[in-house]
Parts: structure tokens; C-alpha cells; sequence
């Protein structure tokens, strides 16, 4: 494991607080980060994935069309040789209609690593990536 992560916001989301916000978060726990930025092509992420191979990638939405544009990212991404085990995860306001357990379940159902998108999602997202250190740490140990 190279402790690295792709930050991206998505296709559509011209936010950036979000991506700061995560790649300070991410740094603080030892990770180093590529943040690609708002508004990030699918074809360009997966782009970035191919040359960075990174051990996680983190989408951030602010606009609430990560549900649309997520399923999207995620398939040009493991349509990519090498690229189909990376972890993917998303997170952020996924829907305009506020967090949806049906949402949720379909990203996860569509591939995505994890899905974060209620009120306990930071604190989840710390949990994850505290536990996805660990697990690297273990497979590269044994």
C-alpha cells in the first residue's frame, strides 16, 4: 500500500469546500491525496486512476446528483484493466431529497465500496479509512 487516494468531486459538482475539507481530513490520518478538483469527467477519473493507482478513491457531492453521476464514474472506472478491485467510495448529499436508504443501497449494489450520505457520515468515513489502513496493513504483513 502506498497510502495514496484520488479525491475527486463529481461530473457535475462544481463545489470545492467539500474536496478541501476531505483531503485535509485524509492527510491528517497519514494519507497522501490527488485531489482532481470539481467537475471531473468520468473518462478523466478513470484517466487519473490508470496513471496514480491509488489503494482508494473518494467522490464528494455537494449538488445532490451523486446518485446520477456516481454509477457513471464508477463504471469508467472499473471498466479500466487493473482498476476493477480499487476501492471506490462516495459520499456527500447524494439526492436532492435528502439522504435515501434506497439510494444507498443501489450505489452499493452498483459497486461502490461504501456509500456515505446521512448525519453520521464523517464519523463513518473516519471509521472506514481507520479500518482500511489496518486491513492494508494486515494483508501486507501476512
Amino acid at each position: 500500500m502506498n497510502n495514496l487516494v484520488l479525491l475527486s468531486g463529481t461530473a457535475s459538482d462544481s463545489h470545492t469546500w467539500n474536496l478541501v475539507y476531505l483531503q485535509l481530513l485524509l492527510e491528517e490520518e497519514g494519507y497522501r491525496v490527488v485531489n482532481l478538483g470539481a467537475c471531473v469527467p468520468p473518462v478523466l477519473l478513470a484517466d487519473e486512476c490508470e496513471a496514480e493507482q491509488p489503494d482508494l478513491v473518494v467522490l464528494s457531492t455537494v449538488n445532490g446528483h451523486g446518485y446520477q453521476d456516481g454509477p457513471r464514474a464508477l463504471a469508467e472506472v472499473r471498466g479500466r484493466p487493473g482498476l476493477a478491485a480499487v476501492p471506490v467510495v462516495i459520499g456527500g448529499k447524494l439526492g436532492t431529497g435528502g439522504p435515501e436508504p434506497a439510494q444507498a443501497d443501489a450505489l452499493r449494489a452498483a459497486g461502490f465500496t461504501e456509500v456515505f450520505d446521512d448525519d453520521t457520515a464523517i464519523t463513518r468515513f473516519r471509521e472506514f479509512i481507520a479500518a482500511f489502513v489496518l486491513a492494508s496493513t494486515a494483508d501486507s504483513v501476512s
